[in-house]
């Protein structure tokens, strides 16, 4: 049986008819065509998944897409400005190399970008905690951290945030 489902996502709004059982993070990949958001795990451990629901930061692989009628979704697709110009994160993960193979890379830029909006100038401590829920299996963090600084910095002095 399947169920209507009305979203706002990155800013459009879209009905589609999914199955009761269908994970948000499928629904976003295999129906709405957004492949950015990253299937890891499975069990919400890794935070590859990570989007934003209703300005939240949120593992996708938790919900089911029909938990998520009527609500606001930001996937990274949506971090981007209309005219492909990189969000002041996206720009710092590129200028800090905090990436290597890029898996993590948009679930830790969306978690990033809400430890920024609850802390515009976070230490090194507080990035770390802030991102201690999505893992890198690639880097080591020291890059990601820097390129979360970088962004933070960015955002501080833009309005653009």
């Amino acid at each position: 049986m399947k169920h209507k489902i009305s979203v706002t996502l990155n800013g459009r709004r879209r009905e589609d008819e999914v199955e009761a059982r269908l994970l948000l993070v499928h629904y976003l990949r295999d129906v709405a065509g957004l492949t950015g958001t990253h299937v890891g795990c499975d069990t919400s451990q890794c935070g590859a998944c990570t989007i934003h629901l209703e300005g939240k930061a949120v593992k996708s692989c938790t919900l089911f897409a029909v938990q998520v009628d009527g609500q606001e979704i930001r996937t990274i697709e949506g971090m981007a400005a209309a005219d492909g110009t990189l969000h002041a994160l996206q720009e710092g993960f590129r200028e800090m190399h905090g990436l290597q193979c890029g898996f993590c890379t948009p679930g830790m830029i969306l978690r990033a970008y809400r430890l920024l909006q609850e802390n515009s100038n976070p230490s090194e401590d507080e990035i770390r905690l802030g991102i201690s829920g999505n893992l890198c299996r690639c880097t080591g963090y020291q890059n990601i951290v820097q390129s979360i600084a970088a962004g933070a910095k960015a955002m501080a002095n833009s309005d653009l945030a």
